[in-house]
Parts: structure tokens; C-alpha cells; sequence
């Protein structure tokens, strides 16, 4: 949903930075894989100490690499499966250093194991909904289903996480991680189902 609003609006703004590192000789590849280490950097350095506010900031300045390599391969043709399978993989790589991270700090305060215990649902929950969708295509049928994609979950929990470093209180994060965890199993359930109907629809 919010990817759907948001890429336009993105891809119009970073079109002139792809520009410049196309000028540059940078490849597509190398700004994924710069973006990846950046949101690794941010969540594993920062979320553990409780430092939620910069660790959100630096992760969301290499977030748009996301969609920055995008842009850069499609305008010197070489958007194909390798950098669709780099980019897919390492998202998931990132995804889970953010989760991750909260995992850490939470797994070390006293009385928050519930806390730690949510952020590790949306890390596991998150990667299933992923490969039910990888899954499915490699066999050949689509799962283009489900209430919480990548995208609305990725916006969801680093703008929550960011305000409760700066100013909110812990207990939206708690509900926040709780509603992300849900909403991933309900997309795992929606793209479940949908395969099942294109499954019996080919016997």
C-alpha cells in the first residue's frame, strides 16, 4: 500500500542522484550493497544501545539505496534477474538487522522479554511472508496478496521506532510490534490461500 503511493513520488526525486553516480561509473550493484551495510551499520550499532532515534535516522538515509538502484538499472538498461534476486536477498538481510537489533537491546533489559519476544514474531514472521511470495513464484504461481508488505512494514516500524527514541512512549512500540507480528500473519495466511486456489485450479 504505502509502496505503491511512495515510489512515484521517490523515483522522481532520486531520479537526478542516479544520474550523477551513473556519471560516476557506480553500478547498481555496488549502491545496493552500500545501502544493505548502511541499514546493517545502523541498526546493529545503534537499536542495541537503545539509541533509537540516530539508529532510525542512518538507517533510513541507506534505505532509499532501495530504491535508488532501481532507478540507476532501469535507466542504463540492465534491470534483469541477477540484480532482482541481490536486491530481494538483501533486503531480507536488512530487515533483519533492524529486527535484530531491537531483539538485542530488549533481550538485555530486565522484565522487556516480552518486547524482545515481539520484534523476533515480525524478524520470523516478516521472512516467511517473503518466501511465501519466492516460494510461490518458483513454482510457478503468484502471491501478490496480503495486508503487510515489505514496504509498510519496513515505514511502520522505523517511524514508531524513531519517535519512541525521540519522544513517545515505549509502549507504542510494544503495540506497533504487535500489530506489525499479526499483520505479517495474516499476509502469510492471505498468500497461503491463494496459492492453494491457483494449486487446485491447475489439478
Amino acid at each position: 500500500m504505502l509502496n505503491r503511493y511512495a515510489r512515484a513520488f521517490f523515483t522522481k526525486l532520486l531520479t537526478p542522484v542516479a544520474a550523477v553516480l551513473i556519471r560516476l561509473g557506480i553500478s547498481p550493484d555496488v549502491v545496493t550493497i552500500i545501502g544493505t551495510l548502511g541499514v546493517c551499520f545502523g541498526a546493529l550499532a545503534f537499536y542495541p544501545r537503545g539509541e533509537f532515534l540516530i539508529g532510525t535516522l542512518v538507517i533510513t538515509a541507506f534505505v532509499f539505496a532501495d530504491t535508488l538502484d532501481g532507478i540507476m538499472a532501469r535507466r542504463i538498461g540492465r534491470s534483469g534477474k541477477w540484480g532482482a534476486y541481490l536486491d530481494s536477498t538483501l533486503d531480507r538481510v536488512g530487515d533483519a538487522a533492524i529486527f535484530g537489533g531491537l531483539v538485542l537491546f530488549y533481550a538485555d533489559e530486565p522484565g522487556k522479554a516480552y518486547m524482545a519476544a515481539l520484534a523476533l514474531a515480525c524478524l520470523i514472521l516478516g521472512s516467511v511472508v517473503s518466501y511465501a511470495k519466492a516460494r510461490a513464484e518458483g513454482l510457478g504461481m503468484t502471491a501478490n496478496v496480503g495486508i503487510a508488505e515489505r514496504a509498510d512494514r519496513l515505514v511502520v516500524v522505523l517511524v514508531a521506532t524513531g519517535l519512541v527514541g525521540w519522544f513517545l512512549p515505549e509502549v507504542v512500540l510494544a503495540v506497533v510490534l504487535g500489530l506489525l507480528a499479526l499483520a505479517s500473519l495474516v499476509t502469510v495466511v492471505q498468500r497461503m490461500l491463494e496459492v492453494r486456489r491457483q494449486a487446485l485450479d491447475l489439478v
